[in-house]
């Protein structure tokens, strides 16, 4: 199952979707490079792809952490780089009156993990009429996102998608119960897992996510062998200098080897 928008190519593939992309949009050279690559890879695996990129970071540890480099150019980069290369874009809201702002430059509507209850976000995203994707929070049962699920059907929107994002696991640690993927899939909706954020270690001492990149393939390859619909991937040419999340994000120069195995293995499974 694949979401509904429009500029989404490669649809009849057989193919899971993939959202990828950077963090946070830490500039336009940085999110065009990026999306140019994932572009070309996806078009040659005939992947649908959704370019992801945060136009702002609101939950942080540290007051001192890297936010954005402002809403207004960070949205139109976004939007630059949809229209660039002819792709649909994603990125999170964090309250009900960025719904509709975000909405003028996307094409998909992000609810974080943790904002999944809140019901006025929920409605807002619904009633843009764009694509809304809800993170599954770290502290639900995959049987809960039915209620998130419906509060958007029931405002009129029937275009949703859940991302299983990995659930609390002690204070500083995360666990995949990959039999959420398809009791979710049951609310007739595409399912998403997010590879990289499954992989944080929140919240450390130092004020700073820590995450497991080295699992990545590891994580990934075992979605695809449930029967997620779609994967999400943080990306970027040199984790280690992003200003976002770089301690769980795959090198973007390791991408196209982790997507070929993940076609192989879902032509397998289609034989």
């Amino acid at each position: 199952m694949i979401p509904q928008i429009k500029n989404l190519k490669n649809t009849d593939s057989g193919n899971f979707f993939l959202m990828a992309g950077p963090c946070a949009i830490e500039g336009e050279e940085m999110a065009l490079e990026i999306a140019e690559k994932i572009v070309e890879i996806s078009d040659r695996l005939k992947i649908p792809y959704i370019f992801k990129g945060s136009y702002r970071k609101a939950n942080r540890s540290r007051l001192d952490s890297f936010a954005g480099i402002g809403d207004e150019k960070a949205l139109k980069i976004l939007e630059k780089v949809g229209k660039t290369f002819g792709i649909p874009t994603v990125t999170d809201i964090h309250s009900a009156p960025e719904a509709a702002i975000a909405a003028a430059f996307v094409d998909v509507l992000q609810i974080p993990a943790f904002l999944c209850r809140q019901t006025d976000i929920l409605v807002a995203a619904a009633e843009t009429g764009k694509v809304v994707n809800i993170k599954k929070g770290q502290f639900l049962s995959a049987e809960a996102m039915q209620f998130a699920v419906t509060k958007v059907r029931e405002s009129g929107n029937n275009n949703i998608v859940l991302t299983e994002r990995g659930t609390t696991f002690g204070y500083q640690d995360l666990v995949i119960d990959y039999r959420g993927i398809p009791e979710m899939q049951q609310f007739n909706v595409p399912v998403v897992l997010d590879i990289t954020h499954s992989l944080q270690q929140p919240n450390q001492a130092s004020g700073v996510t820590g995450g497991k990149p080295a699992l990545i393939e590891t994580v990934a390859r075992a979605g695809i062998a449930v029967g997620v619909d779609g994967i999400f991937i943080e990306t970027h040419p040199n984790p280690a200098v992003a200003k976002s999340d770089g301690a769980n994000m795959l090198r973007l120069d390791l991408l196209e080897g982790l997507l070929e195995k993940l076609v192989r293995i879902r032509e397998a499974i289609n034989a």
